[in-house]
């Protein structure tokens, strides 16, 4: 008995986030509402639901019909209907080819990446002049379109009036929401042993309060007052094989907080950064925070528990000021048998090749500098 287009969707949705290339896509997939309508052309998004035609469907492969649902996930993740709407408003038709221009390049890198296992659809707007280009960019390249459209439409409409009939609070919202969507679809990929696109580490790079994308990050890892964790999976998407967060009221476990002493961080910015830390550590209540300096070993170990965070600022003694090896962290953890729900690593990121090997939890790196850690998430300090 052949699936209807409804459980061709779902059946998609489930192989999409079980593959290791299509995995961090998990949060953003799971935003919104996905419809079939008889009457529907194409597929189409307002930025937040997604609708896709029946018949449409029908016509798809799976590859092509894979290819469509993360189409519709990359308008949601750059949110283009809201980020572009001014563009619509001089050109309807060059606005949403621009906009497909720049996802289709992608959709077809990751087809190869994946060895087809999504591809663009017959029709996709894809031109290797464009590649690098944001939508407005590539929107002033595009000479004017014909009223109504044209030859070259792509293969997705995209509902601009819809995007633009969100109220304010529900603007907001949906930005937080795809903000946090894209930050544990990474963390969830490093969980799995998936792969992380650039798209992704490149929206989590753009400028933001370090102090909330920490906050973020913990919040997502751990377990806390009514946050999602890791730790208990959700047992609606386990039928599926699928690991995501659940949502949870108990104190969070155990964590680690690894600071470089090599000699760059001191001062304002220490001081800062374990105030935060401790704020952020006073609303999760953690077990237990385990808090090393480090520099090419760990040269301090110091334990706070249950509701102990409030003294970490005053009591904390730094030590160490040799070289930068993170490894000395993860060789440490492994050597006392320290297994935390997430490790968040304080350094200016000056380390070489080395960034510590294999780490058993979700990383998150607090930068000075503007490198970027290879392995778990990075936010920048500013100095």
């Amino acid at each position: 008995m052949a699936l209807t287009a409804e459980q061709r969707i779902e059946r998609c949705h489930i192989e999409l986030m079980k593959h290791p290339h299509f995995v961090a896509y998990s949060g953003i997939l799971m935003i919104g509402d996905c419809k079939v309508e008889d009457n529907l052309p194409t597929a189409c998004t307002n930025g937040r639901d997604v609708r896709y035609g029946r018949k449409f469907v029908e016509s798809l492969n799976d590859a092509d019909l894979r290819g469509v649902i993360i189409h519709e996930a990359k308008h949601k993740m750059y949110r283009h209907l809201l980020t572009w709407k001014h563009l619509n408003k001089q050109d309807p038709h060059r606005a949403n080819m621009a906009c497909d221009y720049v996802i289709n390049i992608e959709l077809v890198d990751e087809g190869k990446r994946s060895s087809g296992f999504v591809s663009l659809p017959q029709g996709g707007l894809i031109n290797e002049k464009f590649r690098g280009l944001n939508s407005a960019e590539v929107f002033n390249l595009l000479p004017p379109q014909p009223k109504g459209g044209g030859d070259g439409d792509g293969f997705d409409e995209h509902d601009w009036e819809g995007a633009d009939g969100l109220n304010d609070e529900e603007k907001t919202a949906l930005a937080k929401e795809i903000d946090q969507a894209i930050r544990q679809g990474a963390i969830l990929a490093g969980k799995v042993g998936g792969n992380v696109d650039r798209s992704f580490t490149d929206l989590m790079s753009a400028k933001v309060d370090w102090k909330e994308a920490l906050r973020e990050f913990v919040s997502a890892v751990s377990s806390g007052k009514d946050d999602s964790t890791w730790r208990k999976p959700n047992r609606r998407w386990l039928q599926h094989d699928i690991y995501m967060p659940s949502t949870v009221s108990e104190s969070m476990g155990r964590v680690v907080v690894a600071i470089d002493t090599s000699g760059s961080i001191y001062g304002e910015v220490l001081n800062r950064f374990i105030s935060e830390v401790a704020s952020v550590m006073q609303n999760m209540n953690p077990e237990q925070v385990d808090l090393l300096y480090w520099d090419c070993e760990v040269a301090g170990h110091e334990v706070y528990g249950l509701n102990d965070a409030d003294r970490m600022t005053s009591s904390t003694k730094p030590k160490g000021g040799g070289g930068t090896s993170p490894s000395c962290i993860t060789a440490y953890m492994r050597k006392h048998k320290i297994d935390p729900v997430c490790a968040i690593i304080l350094t200016d990121g000056y380390v070489g090749n080395d960034w510590g090997g294999e780490w058993n939890c979700p990383t998150l790196w607090a930068i000075t500098s503007d490198i970027k850690s290879p392995i778990g998430q990075t936010i920048k300090i500013e100095v």
